[in-house]
């Protein structure tokens, strides 16, 4: 028998006569749709798609081949709704990310993951250790980057900038119409994060500027929580706060300068990087990103 991932993944492609639609179907990449359509293709020994720029077509003989595959995925799927799967065990995946992104950006989305797939149990461990650090072994692990780690393969998924962020209420009692007014607010710091307060007030020329009172913490999350709650001013990461600034409870009173920031990052051990459930996830995470990232750079 052939591989049956690789099956599913030559079925869709032939039917909807798209990797990109395939993928989209199937929760994967693009990539994990090209890759198993070609481990079907050396493991029959033929091409099965003539591939040109922008869609790819069947060749004749696999016109005939989907022809009777096709049915056998129905009855498959005919078979199992008519028997169920209420006694299989759900597979859990394993995550370990940063604390910050995990309760400002992961958290707030893992709901809508395991609606759209209940059978994936996923447990998630934070720590801010960097990957070489890690005892233990974890299907998907998510930092900053992009870096190069051995044994690893690496996708960017969510890219953001840093910008000053504040709560409405704040703005009110004390405004902020132009950058001198920095001075009547509190600065709102992280001690991880020692730089980036004085980098971006370098970038608009105020170097010198002293706050009427600066507040350090030692998570990230803390201060962006203190920013929300009215306290003072933070350096927001947009992706993170993109959320906040959605729902009104944050606002950027300066739309320029950004200061560039690493991007998240899954990095995957190369022997799950084929893992269907380890795709899915990554896959999912990318489409994610790409939507906040869309909305946090405008």
């Amino acid at each position: 028998m052939p591989p049956l991932n690789a099956l599913r993944a030559f079925e869709a492609a032939g039917r909807l006569g798209s990797f990109k639609e395939a993928a989209a179907e199937l929760h994967v990449t693009h990539g994990a749709v090209s890759q198993q359509v070609r481990l079907l293709e050396e493991w029959l020994g033929a091409p099965l798609f003539e591939r040109h720029n922008r869609r790819v077509e069947l060749t004749p003989a696999a016109k005939a081949y989907l022809d009777e595959v096709g049915p056998v995925f129905e009855q498959l799927a005919q078979a199992t709704a008519r028997y169920g799967v209420t006694g299989r065990v759900p597979r859990t995946l394993t995550v370990n990310a940063v604390a910050t992104f995990t309760l400002r950006w992961l958290v707030p989305r893992l709901a809508r993951f395991h609606d759209a797939h209940p059978g994936i149990d996923v447990s998630v461990e934070t720590s801010n250790e960097p990957l070489e650090s890690l005892k233990e072994t974890y299907d998907v692990v998510i930092r900053g980057g992009p870096d190069a780690f051995y044994g690893f393969t690496m996708r960017p998924f969510l890219s953001e900038e840093r910008i000053p962020v504040c709560s409405p209420a704040l703005l009110e009692r004390i405004p902020l119409r132009t950058l001198d007014d920095l001075h009547r607010h509190t600065l709102l710091h992280t001690s991880s994060l020692p730089r980036v307060w004085p980098d971006w007030l370098a970038k608009v020329e105020m170097p010198a500027l002293v706050p009427a009172a600066n507040l350090t913490f030692d998570h990230f999350y803390l201060a962006l929580q203190a920013a929300v709650d009215g306290i003072g001013i933070a350096m927001g990461p947009t992706a993170l706060i993109a959320d906040d600034l959605a729902a009104g409870r944050l606002v950027m009173p300066f739309d320029h300068p950004r200061l560039p920031s690493r991007s998240y990052c899954t990095y995957v051990p190369d022997a799950n990087a084929t893992d269907e459930l380890v795709v899915t996830f990554c896959a999912w995470l990318e489409r994610e990103g790409g939507d906040c990232s869309a909305f946090s750079m405008t």
